[in-house]
């Protein structure tokens, strides 16, 4: 179905959008929410440098590198259900700050796991940092999809992840010069082995970075504390029981776009954290690149940097196109460009790497917004079960595992099946089922 986004018709979220409108607009009010999604776009890749290093600190192979991802992916299906009934308890405002609260206690953790050099430590500050993350995906995207017009939806959300994606273009920066650019293996040539001592120097470069993000954190969530951000949903009580009644006798499970939207979101993700992951690791081999990790960084920086461009791009192009339209070429472009690196060698190989995050950039958010079209009461609900997709990074220990196997480059053969499923999601799958879509003017 070509055609305006359905409204999305809560009461809560109506009167917020009101107040924001009577205020002078929520233009303020996006704009502090942009800093969310650039923080946590920053923080998720500043794993993408912590791998390879962690690789060498901890001697794993990409099976075990990749699970470390795993376990931050994990945190998205553990925590999501707890997180959307915290923000109906206590309010979007709220829940922002715990989970940036919570993101700051992880990152210490993170310190501390490189004075023990323990593995088992920083599994766990990281999931700890990915589930705060979970809480702000939870309450920041839902807000942003509501708090304007309905028919701009789509193109508002791509236009705050583009700063989510000004946060992972920066991060491999970051992160290449204070922790693979100050680490032993960062600079050394592929395939070096370290030393004890030098494991021991590397597993302790990272205590800076994280303080520097901790502070932040906390800086962040002062702000965002004294901020007067609108109230939504579970934030405004008198709403919460006629939003109850509401949702009396309505199913998520009627409504095809979230049905599908689901598995989308899961499988998107295994292709992009699948590609940011290794990429490092791949650019790096001398039959592709030929260069270091620090140098390979530098060059992570430009996939960030095209997800970036990707979303202001793509939130032009839905002013004159379906999202539904626009998320079809993206998947075609995906799928070709991983077809070339998976096959082809060299700088040729590397820069299709590098180019699909030009089309990976508007596939989250517009997969959200068309999951959750036609929700209406149970908006709410949806964007819980669509974050709690975001578990699909998880999966990525199974493209380690095949690149184990059958090597690096065959790998991504996993993530060009993956845009195949984002292809029929956008042609097919993404339209409101008849008898469970409640509508209007679509």
């Amino acid at each position: 179905m070509a055609g305006p986004i359905a409204r999305v018709d809560l009461s809560a979220a109506r009167t917020a959008a009101a107040v924001a409108r009577d205020r002078g607009g929520y233009g303020a009010a996006l704009s502090l929410l942009a800093s969310l999604f650039f923080m946590w776009g920053f923080i998720t890749v500043i794993n993408n440098t912590l791998l390879p290093h962690l690789r060498s600190v901890f001697d794993l192979d990409y099976t075990q590198t990749t699970l470390i991802e795993s376990v931050w992916f994990i945190a998205y299906f553990v925590a999501s259900i707890p997180a959307a009934k915290l923000i109906a308890r206590v309010g979007y405002k709220r829940a922002l700050v715990t989970g940036l609260g919570i993101m700051a206690l992880g990152t210490l953790g993170m310190v501390l796991a490189s004075h023990q050099v323990s593995y088992a430590i920083t599994l766990t500050a990281l999931f700890v940092i990915a589930s705060g993350i979970t809480l702000l995906q939870v309450a920041a995207n839902p807000y942003v999809a509501v708090v304007g017009p309905s028919e701009s939806a789509p193109a508002r959300l791509n236009l705050v992840q583009a700063f989510n994606s000004l946060g992972t273009t920066l991060a491999p920066l970051f992160g290449g010069y204070l922790i693979l650019g100050r680490s032993a293996s960062g600079n050394a040539a592929a395939g070096t082995v370290l030393t004890p001592a030098e494991r021991l120097a590397d597993a302790q470069s990272v205590q800076l970075p994280y303080l520097i993000v901790a502070a932040i954190l906390v800086m962040l969530a002062v702000v965002i504390a004294r901020f007067p951000l609108p109230a939504m949903g579970g934030a405004d009580s008198a709403a919460v029981p006629a939003a109850k009644a509401e949702r009396a006798g309505l199913s998520l499970w009627r409504h095809r776009n979230l049905v599908l939207g689901v598995p989308a979101i899961f499988i998107y993700l295994i292709a992009e954290i699948g590609v940011s992951n290794l990429f490092i690791n791949f650019v790096a081999q001398p039959e592709i690149g030929d260069l270091t990790h620090a140098q390979a960084a530098r060059y992570l920086f430009l996939l960030w940097g095209g997800m970036m461009v990707g979303r202001f791009v793509g939130s032009y192009l839905m002013q004159r196109r379906t999202a539904e339209a626009v998320l079809a070429g993206a998947a075609i472009g995906a799928c070709a460009v991983m077809l070339v690196a998976a096959f082809a060698a060299g700088p040729v190989a590397m820069w299709a790497l590098i180019s699909v995050g030009l089309f990976h950039a508007i596939m989250f958010p517009t997969i959200f917004t068309l999951g959750i079209r036609g929700l209406g009461p149970l908006t709410e609900a949806g964007s819980g079960l669509l974050i709690m997709a975001i578990a699909g990074g998880s999966l990525v220990v199974v493209q380690g595992w095949a690149a184990d196997r059958f090597g690096l480059q065959h790998a991504f053969l996993i993530t060009a099946a993956c845009e195949l499923y984002v292809l029929f999601y956008a042609l097919w799958g993404c339209r409101p089922g008849v008898s469970g879509c409640r509508s209007e003017g679509a």
